[in-house]
């Protein structure tokens, strides 16, 4: 599968500046959700840019090794622009999980410089986003700016809950992300 189709499709229309958005921590009992954006720098991406990220797809069907591999490689890349929010349970209480997702949405968004001419989203519309968007259904393993999005949001949430593990150490967030077990 071309990992860039979507995006070709956007710079075919006249668009140039993607950005692919996804989240993490939607489903779980704890915890904060997490959503970020990736934009690429069209030319260096186009110019072989992407082989640097062969094997890049759906955070959940990479291994954390794998993730954190990506991650890594994703922060040093000097032609991705990352955008990541953290709405916590206080905020998710009070608005719901899909406001605050929403809200985390548009915040990574909000923090690419210049604005994306188009957020790709892994899933359904968004509303909120301060750009044009286009939902794709499992996005994530479909599109690499998605697929980068994943990741950070991932491993931003993911090292997020080993962070309160120290902290509340009886509730075993390491292990399980604060996401149902049989632990519960």
């Amino acid at each position: 599968m071309d990992m860039l189709r979507y995006e070709k499709e956007a710079w075919q229309s006249g668009l140039f500046f993607i950005a692919g958005v996804d989240e993490a921590g939607r489903g779980p009992l704890a915890g904060p959700v997490v959503a970020a954006a990736v934009a690429f720098n069209r030319e260096p991406l186009e110019n072989s840019g992407a082989e640097t990220f062969i094997g890049l797809t759906d955070s959940k069907a990479l291994s954390a090794k794998r993730r954190e591999f990506f991650f890594e490689q994703l922060q040093s890349c000097g032609f991705a622009r990352i955008g990541c929010a953290v709405i916590g349970p206080d905020i998710i209480d009070e608005i719901n999980i899909l406001q605050a997702t929403w809200k985390a949405m548009a915040e990574a968004v909000a923090q690419i410089s210049p604005e994306p001419d188009l957020a790709l989203v892994d899933g359904n519309p968004v509303r909120g986003l301060p750009c044009r968007s286009r939902s794709i259904v499992k996005g994530d393993a479909q599109s690499l700016s998605i697929a980068a999005a994943s990741v950070i949001a991932k491993v931003t949430r993911d090292r997020l809950m080993v962070e309160l593990d120290a902290q509340f150490p009886q509730y075993g967030f390491a292990q399980h992300k604060g996401y149902g077990s049989v632990v519960h």
